[in-house]
């Protein structure tokens, strides 16, 4: 993938600078599909990503801080550094914040070091003193399964925090984008190829193994999804890219891989034959294509 935003779920995009990896199903003898994004694992062996922290702290707390005493929780960048802002209820409910340097530990997760931690905004010296609070009371007494807390220290695992599909890879690097303000993680030994395409067209491209999509299994996959725009980002979302692909333009190559040049999913018309496309007609080959889609 070069210059692709994943539209992972509402609320939720990954800015994919630059992905080289791997698509491998999640269960033996199946074959990964885009139907399905509980199907396949992707295994990240270069890349770089990019979140907004908004969105992050938005992630948190639907989901992940959800047994956890820390509650309504922000994000922001300051400098090089993470802020935290939210209330932990410890008894009384207190607001806090939190300033923590960001890196990655030698095991590949995101690694927070609490620098500095004030409750009521006033400091709080060695994280434990005035109202004895330390960085495992921010998670509760057991935490969660995807965020481990060790001294002045918490550790989240990307590969636990996103929805389908599962991630997976080394992560070698985070730190905060110095002009978005955004988090951005590095797999593997990315920075090379982020240099050498950025003159690239947006696109996200699939070869050699199978997938299926749609009424379509492609064997020895050479498929190209190409943004159709001349942006900065290409915008696919997995789970309407029925609606990309039927508003797309299909040319089929002297090696019978296909180029799909497909619009940025916020650019579709919101039509009525649009909203009647959805996945059950892409894959049952019995159903009629929707009023207007064939016009």
């Amino acid at each position: 993938m070069h210059n692709v935003i994943l539209n992972e779920r509402p609320g939720l995009q990954l800015r994919v600078r630059w992905l080289r990896g791997q698509m491998h199903p999640t269960h033996s003898g199946t074959i990964p599909s885009f139907d399905d994004p509980k199907s396949f694992v992707l295994d990240i062996q270069d890349g770089v990503v990019a979140t907004r922290l908004s969105q992050i702290g938005a992630l948190l707390n639907s989901g992940v801080l959800k047994d956890s005493p820390l509650q309504h929780v922000s994000l922001a960048a300051q400098g090089a550094q993470l802020k935290v802002n939210g209330t932990l209820h410890k008894g009384v409910p207190l607001p806090i914040e939190m300033i923590s340097d960001i890196g990655t530990s030698s095991d590949g997760r995101i690694r927070m070091h609490i620098a500095k931690l004030r409750v009521l905004k006033l400091p709080v010296k060695g994280l434990m003193q005035s109202f004895h609070v330390s960085a495992g009371d921010l998670m509760g007494a057991k935490g969660a399964s995807n965020v481990q807390v060790e001294g002045d220290d918490i550790y989240l695992n990307p590969e636990q925090l996103l929805p389908a599909p599962a991630i997976q890879g080394k992560l070698t690097k985070v730190h905060i984008g110095k002009d978005t303000g955004d988090l951005v993680c590095v797999f593997g030994e990315a920075r090379p190829e982020v240099v050498r395409v950025k003159e690239w067209r947006n696109f996200i491209r699939l070869r050699g193994g199978t997938v299926n999509f749609g009424k379509l299994t492609m064997n020895e996959t050479d498929l190209f999804l190409i943004d159709a725009s001349d942006d900065a980002w290409f915008s696919f979302d997995l789970t309407r890219y029925e609606e990309q692909l039927v508003n797309g333009r299909i040319q089929m190559t002297p090696e019978a891989g296909l180029h799909i040049f497909m619009p940025d999913i916020e650019k579709i018309p919101s039509t009525a034959a649009n909203r009647r496309i959805n996945v059950e007609w892409m894959k049952n080959r019995n159903i009629p294509p929707p009023a207007g889609v064939a016009e």
